[in-house]
């Protein structure tokens, strides 16, 4: 038994089918193996997926004898309706004792040999007339197919319908499928005028593993080829279903190109689907030196996710400035390079808007812009950032991007005869001074307290439970907690992360992708360790024909059949921002003042503020608590300048406090004697009283009442502090006492050896013998007093005078205890 498909008729629509080249290039794009692979050919025009197949195939039902694909539960449509009928069993018992349904479909030429017509049913393989004579003879069928006097008869030609491949069974123009679909339309109330455009349109009768692009233009053919040439070759799963239900409605619309496809036009099923394939079709023949000439770039020439828009600026020499610098920098970016180029290129487009706004020409005359547009574009940032329309911050930010850059497209060249800069004035650019004051450093502080921290991780087994990905969710979350790693960074893990140091330790092998370091390594728990090797055993039972060295650890479960695509940062990111708002309030005790009481109450921590990149500070935040050592914490954080470190952790109240209790014993006033006494009888409301009661002033503070109530700008003696009954110092200004008495000394030498003034010139400008004096005897007496500790003593006075420095500069730094507490345990019930 054979099936013979009708050959490709004409659309209908050549003239708007012409063939511009983009067809026959996308067509010779296709890979030659995968059209044979799901039965393609040119003149046939039906595809024929295979089920075996890891992105093309669909698995078969798992009942015995049946050939149906299955839908859910490894089961086809019949036999799941089956299954709900016998009360929804195990299903692995029902599949045992099941039977296939009884009704097939697809359609196959008579049995009788010769005779083109389709037969009449699985159960009577033979032509209509044929059986009328089977009928009359009253005979088997095997005895029928032997008789001499049975014989093929002619043919009746094939189904009108464009998209039909079968054969007609009679006189009607349509096999028996659009024969009794056309007859339902008339009941519609479907005219037969409407007859030739239902023709053009009606789905084909669809069987099994079939697709049909019959009926469908050219170009859309081509470009439904290419997109799953594109889709499989990224690992990407397509089924028959989706296919078959999206070319329905394609031929539906009638379209010309994919691109012409509204999405709301297609059910929200296919959306996903077709969105995909247009992207491909897209992408198609595009090549970086394409792209630079156009006001939206394609990240994907340049091996990268997104779009790169230059539409914002409306000046030409601008825009072409902007198009080059970015198709210089972009092979220089790593990670979310087309995001970073993007927030450059919006501030050129604000600066392009100022231009625009303040400017008659509107800043197309390159030649007339200067030095007062640049004022303009400073004003009008501050404008913005009043009126609430950016943040401090981001005023910042755009005037250091709009600097920088203006410098490095003048260092590209694009000043030159014939670049776009051509004749800038070199007075067009920012200056230091143009750039507001960067607001307070907000990296500090965004660790978790611990309290949210316990609860997060009481509640981590309920992550597993999300939909998709949800174990490896969960793992990423473990990882990110206990690491501190970034998300990509977690995210982009190989199978084989997990080694051992020649002492026999755990250690995470790791990529930096921010900063372009490969191989790094961390140190981990055993409990840490334990997580992997689970996550190993659960990837290698999944993927067991997937080499080790190509799998991922924490594999997406999309289109990724062999294990070698990651989940991203981004839905990791989604999917614990929709775990995290799930549950219940996160209580930590905060201190209120009620009725002028100050209390302390349970209430609920901010959800926002729990975020992936949360557990790298609190990571670094947990460390720096435990007193590890700037250096250690700066190599685990695997930063390469301290003062990255830095930003992402605060001295804790107890260690503040702690050096407080230890410089305070040894803290003198201006004439060196001692006024603090032993830290051990300091009380809570003296601790209150340091903190609000003296205000910051040279080389220590002053507690003078008015000039603490004015923040330090009320003192008549100003910068002569030394000289006041108010001022105090402590050890932890030790070093700046002895570097101002350098001064004091140098200057005075300087000043005696200068002979071009007056004698009253010279000793106005001179230090005072008695500042010198005063500031000598406040050196010698803390020295002093530090010579007489014990080294025990001393070693933690310059450990605490470290902290209050550093605490100072707001560049906040570790105190190093000599012994600390262990780092807290999150994970109080977990074993490695």
């Amino acid at each position: 038994m054979t099936v013979t498909a009708a050959p490709l008729r004409p659309t209908g629509r050549q003239e708007e089918d012409e063939d511009d080249g983009r067809t026959a290039e996308l067509r010779a794009a296709v890979d030659q193996e995968l059209l044979d692979l799901l039965g393609w050919s040119d003149e046939v025009g039906m595809l024929f997926f295979p089920y075996d197949h890891d992105l093309l195939g669909m698995p078969k039902c798992r009942v015995r004898g049946c050939s149906q694909a299955s839908v859910a539960r490894q089961l086809c449509e019949g036999c799941r309706l089956r299954w709900r009928q016998a009360g929804r069993p195990d299903v692995d018992e029902y599949v045992k004792h099941a039977h296939p349904g009884t009704r097939r479909t697809g359609v196959a030429d008579c049995s009788v040999r010769g005779c083109p017509r389709p037969f009449r049913s699985w159960r009577n393989p033979i032509c209509s007339t044929h059986f009328g004579q089977l009928t009359r003879l009253q005979v088997t069928l095997e005895e029928f197919l032997e008789r001499d006097d049975v014989v093929p008869l002619q043919a009746f030609g094939h189904c009108e319908v464009l998209a039909c491949h079968r054969k007609r069974d009679g006189k009607s123009p349509y096999c028996h499928g659009h024969r009794v679909r056309w007859s339902w339309a008339l009941k519609r109330r479907l005219s037969t005028h409407d007859e030739a455009r239902w023709r053009r349109t009606a789905a084909p009768v669809s069987a099994n593993s079939e697709v049909s692009l019959r009926g469908l233009a050219d170009r859309v053919v081509a470009e439904i080829l290419y997109g799953v040439h594109a889709r499989t070759r990224e690992g990407l799963h397509t089924t028959q279903p989706v296919l078959r239900t999206l070319t329905n409605r394609l031929r539906e619309l009638e379209l010309p190109s994919l691109a012409a496809v509204d999405l709301e036009q297609v059910s929200r099923g296919e959306r996903g689907f077709c969105s995909s394939l247009v992207t491909h079709v897209g992408r198609f023949g595009l090549t970086p030196e394409g792209e630079r000439v156009k006001d939206v770039w394609n990240g994907a020439v340049f091996g990268h996710a997104g779009n790169l828009r230059f539409t914002a600026i409306h000046q030409p020499w601008l825009r072409n400035a902007a198009k080059e610098w970015a198709f210089f920098s972009l092979p220089q970016r790593r990670g979310k390079a087309i995001a970073t180029c993007q927030e450059v290129v919006s501030a050129f487009a604000l600066l392009s808007e100022s231009l625009q706004l303040q400017r008659e020409d509107c800043g197309n005359d390159i030649r007339a812009v200067g030095r007062r547009d640049i004022t303009a574009f400073a004003n009008r940032l501050r404008y913005l950032c009043q009126t609430g329309v950016i943040s401090a911050r981001r005023t910042v930010v755009i005037s250091r991007y709009v600097r920088s850059n203006l410098a490095r497209m003048r260092s590209l060249g694009l000043t030159r005869p014939g670049e776009p800069l051509h004749g800038l004035p070199d007075d067009f650019a920012l200056l230091v001074e143009d750039i507001p004051d960067d607001p307070e450093d907000s990296e500090a502080g965004k660790d978790l307290p611990p309290e949210v921290m316990r609860q997060i991780c009481e509640h981590l087994p309920s992550l597993a439970g999300t939909k998709r990905n949800g174990n490896e969710n969960l793992v990423a979350t473990e990882l990110l907690i206990d690491t501190g790693r970034r998300p990509t960074e977690i995210c982009q893990l190989r199978w084989d992360c997990l080694q051992q140091d020649t002492t026999g330790q755990n250690v995470l092998i790791y990529d930096n992708y921010k900063s372009g370091r490969k191989g790094r390594r961390l140190p981990i728990s055993q409990a840490t360790a334990g997580v992997i090797t689970r996550q190993q055993g659960l990837i290698r039972t999944d993927f067991p024909r997937t080499p080790t060295a190509e799998l991922m650890l924490l594999p997406t479960r999309v289109g990724n059949p062999h294990g070698r695509k990651p989940i991203g940062a981004g839905w990791l990111s989604g999917r614990h921002r929709e775990w995290i708002q799930s549950l219940p309030e996160f209580l930590v005790p905060t201190r209120v003042e009620i009725n002028g009481q100050q209390i302390t109450e349970m209430l609920p921590f901010d959800k926002s503020k729990i975020f992936p990149y949360a557990y790298r500070h609190t990571y670094c935040q947990r460390h720096a608590d435990q007193g590890i050592q700037p250096d250690v914490l700066q190599g685990l954080m695997d930063h390469r300048q301290l003062d990255t470190t830095q930003r992402y952790y605060r001295v804790s109240e107890q260690r503040k406090r702690e050096a407080v209790d230890r410089v305070s014993a040894m803290q003198f006033d201006r004439q060196g004697n001692r006024i603090w006494r032993q830290a051990k009888e300091l009380l809570d409301d003296e601790y209150a009283r340091r903190a609000v009661g003296e205000v910051q002033a040279p080389y220590g503070v002053c507690v003078e009442p008015s000039n603490v109530a004015a923040g330090g700008h009320a003192c008549p003696v100003r910068f002569r502090c030394v000289g006041c009954d108010h001022f105090r110092t402590d050890a932890s200004y030790l070093p700046d006492l002895e570097a101002y008495l350098a001064d004091l000394l140098r200057n005075r030498e300087r000043l005696a050896a200068f002979s071009s003034a007056d004698n009253w010139a010279k000793a106005e400008a001179a230090p005072s013998d008695e500042e010198i004096t005063r500031v000598r005897r406040l050196v010698r007496r803390v020295r002093e007093d530090l010579d007489s500790l014990t080294d025990e003593d001393r070693t933690q006075i310059k450990e605490a005078t470290t902290v209050l420095r550093r605490s100072r500069r707001q560049a906040v730094a570790l105190g190093m205890p000599r012994v600390g507490p262990p780092i807290p345990d999150f994970h109080p019930g977990r074993t490695a």
